[in-house]
């Protein structure tokens, strides 16, 4: 099991703060899929009782990041195809009206901020470091959502955020040629710079679609 680390904040209840922390490690995959949590483990390496650390599982198996097993306990819930197409299917969805009001909103400006992000990203295949590609994917699409001006669409779009994180960061893994997530993210700013919705749609959701059937091949055990 990787070392968890907690940063304590006295004004955060310690049940919060363990239930963040293991979520986000089961999210950027530091806890991997079907890796075994164990409260007494878990409770001496985060520095605190089991009451907290039991608090925090059942609240991830609420969220669908733990699933309970009659014969190993709790375990990391592992990548399921139903839910990548459910999560997938709503993200296609959202990110092609974003892009269809980025192309009505777009000035210099913000055109700017999505070719600095898109170097951002470069930097990060460069130097080969999976999380950092990841965020920066992330951070990428977030100047997408910026530029809609709707903020009931950018709060939807942020309530899948840690969702579709796990999904990216084992796409950003597993994937062996990362410029190519560069240039389909260039093909979408052309056609936002053009104002062309019908392009920028076909580019999101080529872009998506991308990384849904390559997940899948893995998990199929195809590569």
């Amino acid at each position: 099991m990787t070392n968890l680390k907690m940063n304590f904040d006295e004004y955060i209840p310690l049940r919060d703060l363990v239930f963040k922390t293991l979520r986000e490690a089961i999210i950027t995959g530091d806890l991997k899929p079907g890796e075994r949590l164990m409260e007494i483990k878990l409770a001496n390496e985060l520095g605190v009782s089991r009451t907290p650390v039991r608090e925090a599982i059942r609240k991830l198996e609420l969220e669908g990041l733990v699933i309970m097993t009659a014969r190993k306990g709790a375990e990391v819930a592992p990548i399921n195809e139903k839910d990548l197409r459910e999560v997938l299917e709503i993200r296609k969805a959202l990110e092609s009206l974003a892009c269809q009001l980025a192309c009505r909103n777009a000035d210099d400006e913000s055109i700017e901020k999505l070719r600095l992000a898109n170097k951002e990203v470069i930097n990060a295949v460069k130097d080969n470091n999976v999380e950092l590609i990841t965020q920066t994917d992330v951070e990428f699409h977030e100047v997408i959502y910026e530029i809609t001006r709707n903020q009931r669409l950018i709060q939807m779009l942020h309530q899948l955020k840690e969702h579709i994180f796990r999904y990216r960061l084992e796409y950003i893994k597993e994937m062996k040629n990362r410029n190519s997530i560069v240039d389909e993210h260039n093909r979408i700013i052309e056609a936002i710079v053009d104002g062309s919705v019908r392009n920028a749609k076909r580019e999101i959701e080529r872009h998506i679609e991308v990384q849904e059937k390559y997940i899948l091949n893995t998990l199929s055990g195809e590569k």
